[in-house]
């Protein structure tokens, strides 16, 4: 018998209890749990809610969720009511949707439990099938938040690989490739061209594709891919470019990082990059792509939206700012690559005496591969653990990991706050403290610095409805 929801806390009890393959080791689950039948199900039994709004559709291993909320700003700019969907969150559930800038206020979360708890409940009881998983269930609530608001498109994150994935049964307008490289290597494969071809599986006939791919074997599969299916295929470098000039951030000025994206039909000059890093220069570059692909479509989208919609972008976690003298940058960089391009970012925009790092990370995580590349790059490390995912790698694990890679002094605390006070207690204001490896690291110390959920519903989009 399912529970009646009647308050938020229930609400979240309702989602954290169902089966979470974020808060999962890896090695508890594989590409068999995911069956879009499933899905398929509970969204026929939910009035198949998806079926009437467009989207567009974004896979990849790093850099979808901040293409998403470019694609989501620019639209939102351009006069339309969009729906926004991403994950993980940072600091609440509903952060993961938006309309028009809007997250669900508690008591709409709890109306939108109510309404899919007893579907759920009819599938929990069907025999020899798995039930629905937390993701499934978000994504759902999602696409009925979607219809209840009024939501003209959809931008959707998907939240592992792409083919499995539970926004995968979306009717796409364009779909958006962003980036591949070895990520969750169980569910998805351990050689490129296999993760790229799960990641190629959101792409539908005569759909256009915008990749951001380099990777030459990755991109031969997106290229079969597309050609099986018949959808256009438009590559970053080949078929439309962008043009960096980095932040400066750090001393006592601040300049912004701005960028020129030439697509085939458009061209934007002195864009303001509302993120930080060439890496966030390529995901606008891919998202004003997918723009100019729904206009080609007839969406009605002028060209000044981008710059309109950039100016209300806030997107936290993201080589994010959080605190002056010193600096203090939040990142959720949790993999080879993501580490990667938050320390170019570093060399590139950032001044500053000393380097700080805080690192937790999660089980199942390529975490030597990062920290041989974090060490060598900061004067003073601590290695911690966050407490909000059964997920995390303590810290004595954490510290052999360390020990096997330097000779250097380390510092070892239990737990996100006392990191966060030995750093405050170490740093000068010259100097530059980075938080890194885990969105879940990357929350705990953002509720620190902030104090808890910021007043504001809002998602990372702030917009005025049109």
């Amino acid at each position: 018998m399912t529970r009646t929801v009647e308050s938020y806390e229930q609400a979240v009890e309702f989602l954290f209890n169902r089966v979470n393959f974020e808060r999962l080791s890896g090695m508890q689950y594989s590409a068999d749990d995911f069956k879009l039948d499933r899905m398929r199900d509970l969204l026929r039994r939910l009035g198949d809610p998806h079926e009437s709004i467009p989207a567009v559709h974004i896979a990849g291993t790093k850099g979808k969720g901040s293409t998403a909320a470019y694609t989501a700003a620019i639209l939102t700019a351009a006069g339309f009511r969009v729906g926004l969907f991403t994950s993980p969150h940072i600091s609440a559930f509903e952060e993961r949707m938006s309309v028009a800038g809007c997250i669900p206020a508690p008591d709409e979360l709890v109306e939108l439990v109510r309404h899919v708890a007893p579907v759920v409940a009819e599938l929990d009881k069907d025999p020899g099938h798995m039930s629905p998983t937390y993701f499934e269930i978000a994504t759902a609530l999602a696409w009925i938040y979607f219809r209840q608001q009024g939501a003209a498109i959809a931008v959707l994150e998907t939240g592992m690989g792409g083919r499995l994935d539970a926004t995968n049964l979306c009717r796409p307008a364009a779909c958006v490739i962003t980036t591949i490289s070895r990520d969750h290597t169980r569910q998805l494969g351990s050689r490129v061209e296999q993760i790229a071809r799960e990641k190629a599986g959101i792409v539908k006939p005569g759909v256009p594709v915008v990749s951001g791919v380099t990777d030459g074997e990755a991109r031969a599969v997106i290229a079969e891919t597309c050609r099986r299916h018949n959808a256009p295929l438009f590559e970053l470098g080949r078929d439309f470019h962008c043009r960096y000039r980095p932040a400066t951030i750090g001393g006592q000025t601040t300049v912004e990082g701005t960028v020129d994206v030439t697509a085939p039909h458009r061209h934007w000059e002195g864009l303001r990059l509302p993120l930080v890093g060439e890496h966030q220069a390529r995901n606008l570059a891919l998202s004003l792509m997918a723009v100019e692909a729904l206009a080609e479509q007839g969406w009605q989208i002028p060209a000044e939206a981008a710059a309109a919609g950039l100016a209300t972008l806030r997107w936290p976690g993201r080589i994010e700012v959080v605190q002056r003298d010193p600096t203090v940058i939040v990142d959720t960089a949790h993999n080879w690559e993501a580490v990667a391009a938050l320390l170019r970012t570093l060399d590139e925009s950032f001044s500053a005496r000393r380097r700080l790092l805080v690192f937790a990370a999660t089980r199942d995580k390529d975490v030597a591969g990062m920290l041989r590349q974090l060490l060598p790059r900061f004067d003073t490390v601590i290695v911690t653990c966050f407490q909000n995912n059964p997920r995390q790698i303590p810290v004595d694990r954490l510290a052999e990991t360390v020990r096997g890679l330097t000779d250097r002094m380390f510092h070892t605390v239990p737990d996100a706050a006392s990191a966060w006070k030995l750093a405050c207690r170490l740093a000068t204001t010259d100097d530059l403290i980075c938080v890194t490896g885990s969105f879940f690291l990357a929350a705990e110390v953002r509720e620190l610095i902030a104090g808890s959920v910021p007043a504001a519903r809002t998602s990372g989009v702030s917009a005025t409805s049109p």
